[in-house]
């Protein structure tokens, strides 16, 4: 519980700003990052005019965002990166990472930015027939397994492998949909209703209560990951190395192994 609310609250004070900046500089005309909170988290009519609200203007973030507050932006991102490196290690019992590594953190915080970005684009464009709905489904779905399998064992210098961590990709990317659907049946009304009770403050509480349920998605596929791998994968992997052993026995009368062996 503690890691995913650490992961919201980071969230809210790195990676925010950061994707603030990023969406307002990106060449599509949008509302800046009010698009992409509004299609993660599965938003319509009200609620996503009540999310449209919390954000400046892109021409206003940019006019006012300075090299030096750009840079502070950056690296507090890193940070966020170190904290999802150690809950990672946590869940996977790997010990701590040494600290010249950083720029590890550094490289997936720029694919996470170029994959929020790249799955928002695709997300909101424009509808079209039943090819581009499909499209439209199938290349996020592809992205975040390929996103969340490579970033587990970049962020573990590949002390998991690639075959370890497609489980835990996999199960990320399911229960991301399962949270956006969530989302819609829950939040959509909750922002509606908290936006007039309590204005801008209720739909922060909302869209943080959200971030929330990512931490638990995050780290959750990873967990269920590391339980798939222990439980089926070494399980497996064992049981196909003991059914080895019986035949290579029988045959090694005439083996390395045998040489030494008393007549009977």
């Amino acid at each position: 519980m503690h890691r995913a609310l650490g992961f919201a609250a980071l969230a809210i004070l790195t990676v925010i700003p950061l994707l603030i900046v990023v969406a307002a500089a990106g060449p599509a005309p949008h509302r800046g990052l009010a698009t992409w909170v509004i299609y993660g988290m599965a938003l319509t009519g009200p609620s996503a005019d009540a999310v449209t609200q919390l954000f400046s203007a892109p021409a206003r973030v940019l006019g006012t965002t300075s090299v030096f507050g750009a840079v502070l932006v950056v690296v507090a991102g890193v940070s966020f990166g170190g904290s999802v490196q150690a809950g990672f290690e946590r869940i996977w019992s790997l010990p701590a990472g040494p600290w010249h590594k950083i720029w590890r953190q550094a490289v997936w915080l720029v694919a996470l930015v170029a994959y929020i970005y790249a799955e928002a684009t695709v997300g909101t464009a424009a509808r079209g027939g039943t090819a581009e709905t499909a499209g439209r489904v199938a290349v996020p779905v592809i992205l975040g397994i390929g996103f969340f399998w490579w970033g587990l064992c970049f962020l573990t210098g590949g002390r998991v492998g690639y075959l370890a961590a497609l489980p835990g990709a996999v199960a990320t990317v399911v229960c991301l949909g399962g949270l956006r659907v969530f989302s819609a049946l829950v939040f959509e009304p909750l922002i509606t209703r908290n936006a007039v009770s309590y204005g801008a403050l209720g739909t922060v509480l909302i869209v943080q209560s959200w971030l929330i349920g990512v931490g638990w998605v995050l780290y959750g596929g990873q967990l269920f990951g590391c339980w798939f791998h222990d439980a089926w994968l070494q399980t497996r992997g064992r049981r196909h190395r003991d059914r080895k052993r019986p035949d290579s026995g029988k045959g090694g009368g005439q083996g390395p192994g045998s040489q030494g062996a008393p007549p009977g």
